[in-house]
This record gives C-alpha cells, sequence and structure tokens, in this order.
C-alpha cells in the first residue's frame, strides 16, 4: 500500500507525504500546455498540486468554469490518481460573478433556509460601509456570504478536488466572532466530502498561523509565503529568507493534539512588477520595495536561470532546516502580472520545449530537490522549540479563539528604537502578553517627530490593525501616524485582539 493512501481519515504522516511533494500550481485547470504540466508532475513525483482551481474575478462562465476544472482533475487522475488537487476560495467577491449564478436549492437546504429562485445576492456578502474593508471583501458573518462558499466548495469537490485554500482567512471574519461562519462553511464542506469526496477527505488550509477555536484547529495545516530580506550590496538582486512565526497548535481535525500543525510555504503573487518603483527608486530604495520591486513569483522569474535553480535549492534546505514542520510548495505554476506589453504571463516550472515554449526550465532541479527529500537535512533542523512565543495555547474564554502567540509593533519608529524599519518580525518590538487578550510594548523615543505604526498579529502583513481601521488589514500600508511631541518621551502600546483596539500612552 502506498504512503500515500488515505480513504476519510488522513493520519498526520500521509498529509506530510502531500505536502512533502506540494506545488502551487496556479488555475492548472486553465493552462494551454496542460499535457506538459501533467508530465511535468509525474516526472517530478508531485502529489499535491496547490491552487490549481478557483476564481479571482470570473472571466468565464461559471459552467464553463466547472467543465474545465473537472476536465483538468480528470486528465490529471488518469495519470495519477494519487494527487490531490486544490480549489481556492478567495476573500474577494464581485457582483458579475455572484448575481449571474443562481443559489441552488442544495445550498439553501444546507444551511436551513428556505428555497427561493434567486442569484447570490453581491451586497449582502459585504462588511458594512465605514469599517475600512476592501470594497469586494466577503463578510463571513453574512449568511449569504457563507451560502456563495459553500456552492463553490460543494461544486469543486464534485469535480474531484480534495482540498482547499482559503486565502486571507482572517481579513474576511473579521466580524465573524469566534469563526461561527467559516466554522459551519469548513463543517458543511467536510461533512459533504465524507461521502462525496474521491477519498472521502477534504482538506483546508488558509494564509494563517493558527486558526483554533476552542482548542480545535479549523484548518488541516498552515500556510504562509515567505518573507525577505534584500542584499543590495551584492551584485544582483540578492535576498535571503527570513523565518517569522511558527505554525501553531491544536487538537487537528484527524481529533489529535498537535503541538504545531504543519506548515507549507509558498512563492506568492499579487501583482507583477513594479513599474512605478523601477523607474522611480534608487536600487538601494528598490531592494526593499516589496521584492526588488516585484512581487515574490514575478521576482523569482525574472532572475537568470541559473539564480534561479539556486534559489529553489536555498528554499528547500532553508525551509528543511527552519521549520521542522514546514514543506515548500514548489511553483509548478504562478501568474507572474504583465509585463512592458500589458499582457500578463505565467512562470511554469517546464522545461522549454514545443509543447510548453514559454516553459523556464527549472523540472530538472525540482525533480532532484524532490527526490532528495527533506529527510537529507531534517536531521539538522533547529527545534521547533526556538520558535514559541507569549500566549501558549491562550483561548479568548468567550468565543474559544485561540490568540496568537507572536505580536509585534512595526513601523517607521522602529529604528528609533533599535530596529529595523517596517519589519514585522521583529524581536525587538515584539509585544508581551499581559493578559485578558491584551498585549503591551513600552519603549523611550530619543527624538520629537511623527512616525507611523501598525500591529502585526503572527509577526506576518497578513492580519495587521491600526487605530483607524475596525477591522485588520493585509500589506505593508495603512499605518497610523505615532506623533511625539518631546525628546526621550517614554511611550506604551497595548493592543488588545478582542476588539482590535490600540491605545497609546506617551509621557515626556
Amino acid at each position: 500500500m502506498s504512503q500515500g493512501y488515505f480513504d476519510g481519515s488522513m493520519p498526520r504522516q500521509v498529509l506530510e507525504y502531500y505536502l512533502s511533494r506540494a506545488a502551487s500550481a496556479q488555475w492548472f485547470y486553465d493552462s494551454d500546455t496542460l499535457d506538459d504540466d501533467i508530465r511535468v508532475v509525474l516526472k517530478t513525483g508531485l502529489k499535491f498540486l496547490g491552487r490549481a482551481a478557483g476564481i479571482w474575478k470570473g472571466y468565464m462562465p461559471e459552467e464553463e468554469h466547472f467543465a474545465k476544472a473537472k476536465l483538468a482533475a480528470d486528465k490529471m487522475h488518469a495519470a495519477d490518481p494519487e494527487v490531490i488537487l486544490q480549489a481556492c476560495l478567495f476573500e474577494a467577491v464581485y457582483r458579475e460573478d455572484l448575481e449571474t449564478v443562481p443559489v441552488p436549492a442544495w445550498a439553501f437546504e444546507a444551511f436551513g433556509m428556505p428555497v427561493e429562485e434567486r442569484c447570490f445576492d453581491y451586497d449582502a456578502c459585504l462588511f458594512p460601509p465605514g469599517l475600512g474593508a476592501w470594497d469586494c471583501m466577503p463578510d463571513l458573518s453574512q449568511r449569504e456570504a457563507q451560502l456563495w462558499f459553500y456552492y463553490r466548495g460543494r461544486r469543486y469537490i464534485d469535480c474531484g478536488y480534495e482540498a482547499f485554500h482559503m486565502g486571507q482567512i482572517h481579513l474576511y471574519t473579521a466580524r465573524d466572532r469566534g469563526c461561527e461562519g467559516i466554522g459551519r462553511v469548513i463543517s458543511l464542506l467536510r461533512d459533504y466530502g465524507r461521502t462525496h469526496a474521491r477519498r472521502h477527505k477534504v482538506l483546508f488550509d488558509a494564509h494563517s498561523h493558527s486558526l483554533v477555536v476552542n482548542g480545535v484547529s479549523l484548518l488541516d495545516y498552515n500556510a504562509m509565503p515567505f518573507t525577505r530580506w534584500p542584499f543590495p550590496d551584492r551584485p544582483g538582486e540578492k535576498l535571503a529568507l527570513v523565518r517569522e512565526g511558527k505554525s501553531g497548535g491544536g487538537v487537528s481535525p484527524e481529533g489529535v493534539y498537535e503541538k504545531a500543525l504543519p506548515f507549507l510555504y509558498e512563492y506568492d503573487n499579487w501583482g507583477g512588477k513594479d513599474f512605478w518603483a523601477h523607474e522611480n527608486l534608487t536600487y538601494e530604495e528598490r531592494a526593499w520595495a516589496q521584492w526588488w520591486g516585484y512581487d515574490q513569483i514575478s521576482w523569482f522569474a525574472s532572475q537568470p536561470k541559473e539564480e534561479r535553480d539556486r534559489f529553489l535549492d536555498y528554499t528547500f534546505k532553508w525551509t528543511a532546516v527552519n521549520n521542522p514542520d514546514g514543506f515548500f510548495a514548489f511553483p509548478l505554476m504562478r501568474g507572474i502580472g504583465p509585463g512592458g506589453d500589458g499582457q500578463d504571463r505565467v512562470y511554469k516550472l517546464n522545461n522549454a520545449s514545443d509543447s510548453c515554449p514559454g516553459g523556464f526550465s527549472q523540472e530538472d532541479a525540482a525533480a532532484r530537490l524532490l527526490k532528495m527529500g527533506y529527510g537529507a537535512y531534517r536531521d539538522l533542523a533547529n527545534p521547533s522549540d526556538l520558535l514559541d512565543y507569549g500566549a501558549k495555547d491562550v483561548d479568548d474564554p468567550e468565543t474559544g479563539l485561540r490568540y496568537p502567540e507572536k505580536v509585534v509593533l512595526y513601523g517607521s519608529f522602529q529604528p528609533m528604537v533599535g530596529a529595523v524599519a517596517n519589519d514585522s518580525n521583529s524581536e525587538v518590538t515584539r509585544m508581551y502578553y499581559i493578559g485578558n487578550g491584551t498585549y503591551s510594548l513600552a519603549f523611550v523615543m530619543p527624538f520629537a517627530g511623527t512616525w507611523d505604526f501598525g500591529v502585526s498579529t503572527w509577526g506576518t502583513l497578513s492580519a495587521c490593525y491600526c487605530q483607524t481601521s475596525a477591522v485588520p488589514y493585509s500589506g505593508s500600508g495603512g499605518k497610523s501616524p505615532l506623533v511625539i511631541e518631546r525628546d526621550n518621551t517614554v511611550v506604551r502600546v497595548t493592543f488588545d485582539i478582542r476588539t482590535g483596539r490600540i491605545t497609546v500612552t506617551a509621557r515626556p
């Protein structure tokens, strides 16, 4: 029996069998080189294809989307029935997508709602105005948003998909107290999967370090993009990876307590090349503008082949050593944004050939690393205890939601207190848990002036807070001003994770 066999239940060693052979295969279902992509999957031994289907904003009719998603899954499973394909349920919804799709009777029935003849209601999915959420972000405290997520998830299960990436889950659950809404959706999809999924099991991840309610993780494993540190003193666009936080623990969906759930890293995409940064910033300034003025996969794709091979090797070894619970999703296929001609492009691991003229020729490097496996370096890995922080296994008494172990105060003020500016992973400005869902940090500002600051949960930029927004945000923007009127002012900042409230006390 294969190490990857499962039916209804998936012990951790089986889950790690798949995560240790994972790839990011964004929009695999719509690839124009699908046959060659499948060849690469078989050659490299990949077993988990993340982001293989999904939409951010629909660009084809709904039924065509699912027909293509099923066709791609059928072709992949005919070649290797063991492969898990992942679909996406993202933090963005659009009117033109929802209001053309009829709500099926089974979706209403799953939520105990009266059956109606209508399409999904876009406006009923959104956050109330004035809270600072994106205009297109669904609010999972709203029943209509839950209905939409469940509908799409169930359809992907029917197409042969056995895993879901849930995007920036902490953003769209900002008003979903105790994660009741998203918990209901995940529970309903798990229930449906027990009967209708290919192997009677579906997996869930999201951009999160932990999503634990009443001691139980809603997710099977956690997933995050990488964080980097640039080296402008070296030729080219050199980067080092930075360890940020850890994967939290809790009782897994399999019912087993895990000190740390598995963790999956990836090269993320969010906008491609920043042409303004390349045209207006100095070499040194651009080093700090995201990944040298790119998103992650676009930076990787822009490097010479020899450097890409070296960075793949580095990423694989870095993951094995720096996070004993971590795995790397190789970039099989990922959007790299528009070029100078405005045309979107896709990075593909495939060797360039007549079957895949746009391949980046990385499949041999990936095959070598996957064949070698993480075991070649795991015995040298740093222990996970090195990554423990405060608020260990502390749950909100009202909702049961687990508090983050690491919370960091970050912004342009950080050099004033001996840290690197805008470092959301800094240990120097890590806040300390003081009880009752509250974190605190005190420091001395040696000079008067105005800076900015925000609060990063888990030390990442995926769920940040500021004084001027009632909901968390994602990214390096959105911080609040920190005004210091006199030199040598003592400042204390407190943050209440239950309400998102930030309080600043300044004493000259």
